[in-house]
């Protein structure tokens, strides 16, 4: 009996010991800022699909998203020795994406191109509609006119509706990462879904 019991909790020390514990986006961070480059790979594929998600809903393009999406990162990467916790990571990283993003749509106009994963959502409020895309977007017609609503947009109202509608962040976080107050989160929010609802009315 003895021997069985200490076989089944050596046993269950060996598979404890099996567990793999991620490290820590602060961790991971004050190995890149000793000069680990794979810490910051970590870091890349952590929060990769994320960031192109948020680059995606504001430039619109996919080419140009993934090309924003290297610049976000390689801009995190050379600022990463400055990042003194004072905020989460993502939300020192969100930042980055958003000004690039911000920075990349004044310089450059492109006609509405392919928006994608995001559709279904920018009207809603996360979890408050179910289903897929086609539920929200009847037909061709109106994901067009989408894609002109959003457009029409500015870089900054574009970027509250994606991180509140897609990414599903709180006005806390939001106003973190744009350097506004809440108040202007909410603002800028009423505003930009008031003018899509305006520019889609005729096809809802």
């Amino acid at each position: 009996m003895c021997f069985s019991a200490n076989k089944r909790v050596d046993s269950s020390v060996k598979q404890e010991q099996k567990v793999v514990v991620e490290p820590s986006d602060l961790e991971l961070v004050r190995r890149c800022q000793a000069g680990e480059l794979e810490a910051f790979q970590g870091l890349v594929a952590r929060y990769y699909q994320r960031v192109l998600m948020v680059v995606l809903g504001i430039v619109h393009h996919r080419e140009d998203a993934m090309e924003v999406a290297q610049e976000v990162f390689y801009k995190a990467y050379s600022r990463i020795r400055g990042f003194r916790g004072g905020s989460t990571f993502y939300t020192w990283l969100y930042r980055i994406a958003v000004n690039q993003c911000i920075d990349f749509r004044r310089r450059q106009k492109r006609e509405p191109a392919e928006l994608g994963e995001a559709v279904d959502q920018v009207l809603e409020n996360p979890g408050e509609h179910g289903g897929n895309p086609s539920d929200a977007i009847e037909n061709a017609a109106l994901v067009k006119r989408l894609y002109v609503a959003l457009e029409s947009l500015t870089p900054e109202h574009k970027a509250v509706i994606v991180l509140r509608a897609v990414e599903g962040l709180s006005y806390k976080e939001i106003s973190s990462i744009l350097g506004c107050s809440e108040g202007t989160v909410m603002s800028r929010l009423h505003y930009a879904r008031k003018k899509l609802q305006e520019k889609l009315a005729p096809y809802l």
